[in-house]
């Protein structure tokens, strides 16, 4: 049996009737055609279903949608749009840190919540921040740059 939830997703509220079992990753790619949260592991352990929830950095796969109900969930679609990229979006072109692009919506929602928290990170701290996202094609240096000069870019 389904039930009709809530659901803030970018600054949009969506009415849905969902199955209790649904996952979040499930319902945005689904329901909603927000594909940029991408079916990994379906275990949370590569991080390219990565979503904010409340501000905090989860992974979609792992949340029932319903448990999120009433609370702002951010995906990488509601961080910059095509005439206006984020930040790190840009820095990610730039830089050269996306290939296959399959990691790399995960890689941006664990940067931007690290860049909140921290402006300035040194190599090592954007290591640690993005050590949940796995990354098959760039070996790390390219994202690790990439993020460096957002940040830069962001502080100036």
């Amino acid at each position: 049996m389904k039930k009709l939830i809530e659901l803030d997703i970018n600054d949009e509220v969506h009415e849905l009737a969902v199955r209790p079992d649904a996952s979040l990753l499930n319902v945005l790619r689904g329901e909603l055609g927000l594909v940029g949260p991408k079916k990994g592991c379906d275990t949370g352990g590569c991080g390219c279903c990565s979503v904010e929830v409340d501000g905090k950095v989860v992974y979609s796969c792992m949340v029932y949608a319903a448990s999120v109900e009433g609370r702002k969930i951010r995906t990488v679609e509601g961080i910059g749009t095509a005439d206006s990229l984020h930040p790190l979006q840009q820095a990610f072109i730039d830089a050269g840190a996306v290939q296959c692009g399959y990691c790399t919506s995960g890689m941006l929602m664990a940067a931007k919540q690290l860049l909140e928290t921290n402006p300035s990170p040194d190599d090592d701290e954007i290591r640690q921040a993005i050590a949940g996202n796995l990354c098959r094609c760039t070996g790390y240096s390219k994202i690790v740059d990439a993020i460096r000069l957002a940040a830069s870019r962001m502080a100036a």
